[in-house]
């Protein structure tokens, strides 16, 4: 029988199909992303990536063990000090400021995402953190790797995405991530699962909606 994360990633097939389908996600493999939605991506993720360090910090406190815990705990240091800074200098190549990354205004999708991973984090058990956090790292894991298997884009910022989020550690990190999901998923009865279910896929769809947000450039109504 197939582990717990592949029993969620089943029951989320469509979606995820239509994330691999989405034109913002597709103009990146092929290098026809206009820059202006890229940059509204880079944006909104860094926004994204605070509220993401939040979560993990969570898990940290939340793990069932000590390995765990170091684990998650390693993940919030690399979060805060390296991939932000990567972010910050990816994000000076197309023109966005370090004050301007740290002033933008989430949009209505960006705050009901990250509210809702927060939410599954702090109101759910550790299973429900997992099931929420799990289509992020996966999602752009099984994008990348997708992309990678193609000819490369001829910008070299999409490139470098794509090998960023294809690279072997950040496949490993998936890897454990989904290890830690399937021994927590062992011997689960049909109700817990069925709620885990619903945290992956609702976590599914906000993962389609940011693309969704990032080629319309989403503000909030006036």
């Amino acid at each position: 029988m197939p582990g717990l994360s592949e029993r969620l990633r089943a029951a989320a097939a469509e979606i995820w199909q239509a994330q691999h389908e989405h034109p913002f996600v597709l103009g990146i493999g092929d290098g026809t992303l206009g820059e202006e939605r890229f940059r509204f991506w880079l944006r909104q993720d860094y926004v994204f990536l605070a509220e993401y360090a939040r979560l993990l910090a969570l898990a940290a406190a939340r793990s069932p063990d000590l390995a765990t815990m170091t684990r998650f705990a390693d993940l919030v240091y690399e979060t805060l000090h390296e991939e932000m800074d990567l972010h910050r200098a990816y994000a000076a190549e197309f023109g966005i400021t370090p004050d301007e990354l740290a002033g933008e205004v989430p949009s209505p999708t960006t705050r009901g995402y990250t509210d809702f991973l927060l939410r599954s984090a702090s109101v759910g058990d550790f299973a429900d953190l997992l099931a929420a956090l799990l289509p992020c790292m996966w999602g752009f894991n099984e994008i990348g790797l997708s992309l990678a298997g193609r000819a490369a884009p001829a910008r070299s910022a999409y490139a470098r995405w794509i090998a960023m989020y294809s690279s072997a550690e950040f496949t490993a990190l998936v890897e454990w991530l989904r290890d830690l999901t399937d021994r927590l998923g062992e011997g689960l009865p049909p109700s817990a699962e069925a709620r885990l279910r619903e945290v992956f896929l609702a976590s599914s769809r906000y993962e389609l909606a940011f693309w969704e947000m990032a080629w319309y450039r989403e503000t909030w109504p006036r």
